[in-house]
């Protein structure tokens, strides 16, 4: 393990950089040491710890020479060291209580979290594999520019491979919430980071659905077979996407250090979605044949007008939140968006100008139309526990794992 080190560049300076986003991933939480060869020493065999400690310190090493930007080397090693983490977490071992992890925040390094309880060890697991998953789905989202032209642009089986990047991260971050945390006692979530609170990991999942949504709206502008009733449609899911992962979000603690700025994220990205939906129900408004359709439809650019400025405040507000960051050029769904709404919301009120005077006193934004929503987070179950945790296995490598936990009660019992 030690040329892990001189591999991955532990220990030298990292150039500043300000990091531009388009996929945001809130947290990225690494391995800190912990010391699994004493707490584990002689109730399960030597080389299923070795290999136990070995992952470990192998997923934390390159996390930290990388950056967390050696993506595909760091999810294999994640799932490798899970199919042997999942042998701690059954009840029969008894092992689930003895050692105690720990995590730090790979950004700064100074957030460590130390807690002996191998469901947080594999919540965190399942936390890291989602961030790298939103990250892997961000770097597609922003291409080189080996032109020199200034210009990007994302390839359309890059922006499909983002989607499913992003409903892969939300599954695992459901599975988090659903299948985890219930797992994990009172006392021991109250003493975990604030980044893998319900609210948190929820807001998080519903986000990236969110995001893929964006990209789909995008895709469909793109296309001349999309029609209006399509684009509308993937508008209002889009708000209503931002609208549950702000409601998820106001209810938690946001103290620690991504807090604030994951909520300024999901205010830019519900401002903007408010501001699409407003556009695509004033052009279906605006082919209706009565007058009031003409000004319903008028209100409706006039308030994605608004909504627009009001994103380009909540996005510079995003950007100056610690850690700063900058925002991408506009782009796909937005960038359509940024031309069109004011050109349009000029031209209307224009033309049906007489209109809107008549009709001032009875003047309100029509509602939005409510849709069901079309993504879903991807299914994820734990894998296979390695072949190393069989009973027979354990008993050809030495004494079975039941008469090492006796042995090591009557230990107790005895001192």
């Amino acid at each position: 393990m030690g040329c892990t080190y001189s591999v991955y560049g532990v220990g030298k300076k990292k150039k500043l950089s300000i990091q531009e986003v388009v996929v945001f991933a809130p947290c990225m939480r690494t391995p800190a040491h912990c010391d699994l060869q004493r707490a584990l020493k002689g109730l399960i065999p030597r080389d299923v710890i070795d290999r136990l400690f070995c992952l470990r310190n192998r997923i934390a090493l390159i996390a930290e020479g990388t950056g967390g930007s050696a993506i595909t080397e760091l999810q294999q090693a994640l799932e490798e060291y899970m199919s042997i983490l999942v042998g701690l977490t059954k009840k029969e071992h008894g092992l689930e209580n003895l050692v105690e992890f720990k995590w730090k925040n790979l950004q700064d390094g100074r957030q460590e979290t130390i807690l002996a309880n191998v469901w947080f060890e594999l919540l965190s697991v399942v936390h890291m594999m989602a961030m790298l998953t939103l990250s892997e789905a961000d770097t597609l989202m922003i291409p080189k520019d080996y032109s020199g032209s200034g210009l990007r642009v994302v390839s359309t089986d890059c922006k499909r491979d983002a989607v499913a990047l992003l409903l892969k991260a939300a599954g695992y971050l459901e599975f988090c919430v659903r299948n985890v945390l219930c797992l994990i006692p009172p006392e021991i979530k109250q003493s975990m980071s604030k980044d893998l609170q319900d609210g948190v990991l929820e807001a998080t999942s519903i986000q990236a659905l969110g995001q893929g949504t964006e990209i789909q709206l995008g895709l469909a502008i793109e296309s001349q077979k999309a029609t209006l009733s399509v684009k509308r449609r993937l508008a209002c899911e889009l708000l209503i996407y931002y609208s549950q992962a702000y409601q998820c979000l106001s209810g938690c603690d946001l103290s620690h250090g991504y807090g604030k700025k994951h909520m300024w994220f999901i205010k830019w990205k519900f401002v903007e979605a408010k501001a699409a939906a407003y556009y695509y129900h004033g052009l279906v408004l605006d082919k209706g044949s009565e007058p009031t359709c003409h000004t319903s439809a008028v209100c409706c650019f006039l308030a994605a007008q608004e909504l627009l400025v009001e994103s380009k405040k909540a996005c510079i507000s995003f950007c100056l939140a610690a850690p700063v960051t900058r925002a991408p050029p506009l782009w796909g769904a937005m960038k359509h968006l940024h031309q069109k709404i004011p050109e349009v919301a000029s031209r209307k009120s224009q033309m049906y100008g007489c209109l809107l005077e008549q009709e001032k006193a009875l003047q309100t934004l029509p509602e939005l139309p409510y849709f069901q929503l079309s993504l879903r987070p991807d299914d994820y179950e734990l894998p296979a526990m390695d072949p190393v945790w069989d009973s027979q296995n354990l008993e050809k490598q030495g004494q079975p794992l039941q008469e090492h936990l006796k042995d090591c009660e009557d230990e107790i019992e005895i001192e």
